[in-house]
């Protein structure tokens, strides 16, 4: 963790805060590619990841914008409410699990509400390397569009095209005529709420897109009902031997952290990756939003945040 000092915050739309981060004397930042995010921590026991938007030329500063969440776990909460300008924050060197395709013969960005963060920084990048792309950004009001006037200003402007939920209907996103007729070498990137992203992988599919021309980054799980029968299993760790019994309602990241085994978690819904673990024997029963249906497939690593097991031991490479 690097301390960063936060240089700048301000209101950039209906319940979204900037935060621009910076090095105590300036010192250029651990560089950074399009859908990158860095890890903070923004209170005592709680690291939340936050994808940076600005572009990843830029080496002296790191800037997030974040959401604050009705039902805060604590995270977006505390930034909004406790942290101020000049205030020193540990961040983490930045990490991406959402990159973009800078070959890309044209590229479709799509964001929902906060989901513009990562779509702007690669947004960004595909303006300095003079690339074809074009940006929809959907939200449900034009005052909760981070970053508007950005957009709707040179050199973004003909390139980005906003749609408000409350507009009229010619002025709401129509994700099938967008998608129609896909090129061999277009890529689509979309990140905001699961139910958006569903609709535009939805659309794009029936439309004719090749799923591995379809790259999605999820910021929080769906509310989903727990399995009328969830039994307990066991972990063992690999290279120990220690077995953890994992009780019915009990997650993985618990049932080790009980037995002094610690792993990473940010999000811990099972949209980030950064809890991902190998599995050297053992079927997990996968609950995440971030492993592709192939990774799932191969039974070889999930998500102990939120996954569970559909044997009765799950053999962990740690």
């Amino acid at each position: 963790m690097m301390e960063l000092t936060v240089t700048r915050t301000r209101m950039i739309a209906e319940g979204v805060r900037l935060f621009e981060l910076r090095r105590p004397a300036g010192d250029p930042l651990p560089p950074f590619t399009a859908g990158a995010h860095v890890e903070v921590r923004v209170a005592d026991g709680i690291v939340r990841h936050y994808s940076l938007c600005n572009t990843p030329e830029e080496r002296r500063r790191y800037v997030i914008a974040v959401l604050r969440e009705a039902a805060s776990r604590g995270g977006s909460a505390a930034l909004h409410e406790r942290v101020q300008e000049g205030d020193r924050l540990a961040v983490g060197a930045p990490r991406n699990l959402f990159p973009l395709d800078e070959t890309a013969g044209r590229t479709l960005l799509f964001a929902g509400g906060i989901g513009i963060t990562p779509i702007l920084c690669m947004a960004e990048r595909l303006l300095t390397l003079g690339r074809p792309f074009a940006l929809h950004y959907a939200a449900r009001s034009q005052n909760r569009m981070a970053f508007r006037e950005r957009l709707t200003a040179p050199p973004f402007a003909g390139r980005a095209w906003l749609w408000c939920d409350d507009a009229p209907p010619e002025e709401r996103l129509d994700a099938r005529r967008i998608l129609a007729d896909p090129a061999a070498d277009a890529h689509l990137y979309v990140c905001g709420p699961a139910p958006f992203i569903a609709h535009i992988l939805d659309t794009a599919t029936a439309q004719g897109w090749a799923a591995d021309r379809l790259h999605r980054e999820y910021f929080a799980a769906p509310p989903q009902a727990a399995p009328a029968q969830d039994g307990s299993f066991e972990v063992e760790i690999a290279s120990s031997g220690l077995v953890c019994r994992v009780g019915p309602e009990q997650r993985v990241i618990d049932a080790l952290a009980a037995h002094g085994v610690e792993v990473p978690v940010s999000c811990e819904q099972g949209v980030c990756g950064t809890c991902v673990t190998p599995i050297r024997s053992g079927i997990p029963d996968h609950r995440d939003l971030f492993l592709t249906d192939a990774e799932r497939a191969a039974n070889d690593r999930f998500t102990p945040c939120c996954s569970r097991a559909l044997s009765g031991r799950l053999v962990l490479d740690l």
